[in-house]
């Protein structure tokens, strides 16, 4: 069964041409979504791979109607694969269900596999170039300065509560008890 997907970044956007398209092409069941996609919920292409069955195609308009990356692409072509389900995209040509396309399809998880393991190697030799001039990587940089520190002890020793203190402090409150777990258990105790 060929299965259509279409799908519009925002609401004011017309699905027509797309769903015409997938019409035209033979697709027995439609299945669409409004949304962006860089959003990783989209119910229609949810509700499209669940429907979908080994020996089945599922036929996109073009390749970036199902996703932004490269990355987002070759995992659900995996996914698709692995389930015996092909996958085909009018107008870019893209159809696994044919050799050049499963070719194609596995030139680009190489490319995809090789880009991830030279950023590996990368950030690997970035951090042995760090240590050997005496820096040590600590990563990203805490939400709570020194000064903040500061400021929560002194607003902590005034009786104000974590919440209180962490919206004072424009972070969050899990972020807050990462500094002072002992507020958490002392927060727990007022509650109690």
């Amino acid at each position: 069964m060929l299965i259509g997907y279409a799908r519009v970044s925002t609401a004011d956007q017309d699905l027509a041409l797309q769903t015409d398209a997938l019409n035209k092409a033979g697709c027995e069941k439609l299945f669409t979504d409004k949304a962006s996609g860089a959003k990783a919920d989209r119910p229609g292409l949810a509700e499209a791979l669940r429907f979908a069955r080994a020996g089945d195609c599922i036929v996109v308009w073009k390749l970036d109607r199902l996703g932004r990356s490269i990355q987002g692409l070759i995992t659900l072509a995996a996914d698709l694969s692995a389930r015996k389900i092909d996958f085909r995209s009018l107008t870019d040509g893209f159809d696994t269900s044919t050799a050049s396309g499963r070719l194609l399809f596995h030139i680009l998880a190489s490319v995809a596999e090789m880009e991830r393991e030279l950023i590996k190697e990368r950030t690997i030799a970035g951090l042995a170039a760090a240590r050997k001039k005496g820096v040590i990587g600590s990563g990203r940089k805490s939400a709570l300065t020194p000064d903040k520190v500061d400021t929560a002890r002194k607003l902590l020793a005034a009786g104000d509560k974590p919440a209180k203190v962490a919206k004072v402090l424009q972070v969050g409150l899990s972020t807050f008890y990462r500094h002072f777990p002992a507020s958490e258990r002392a927060d727990k105790a007022d509650a109690g």
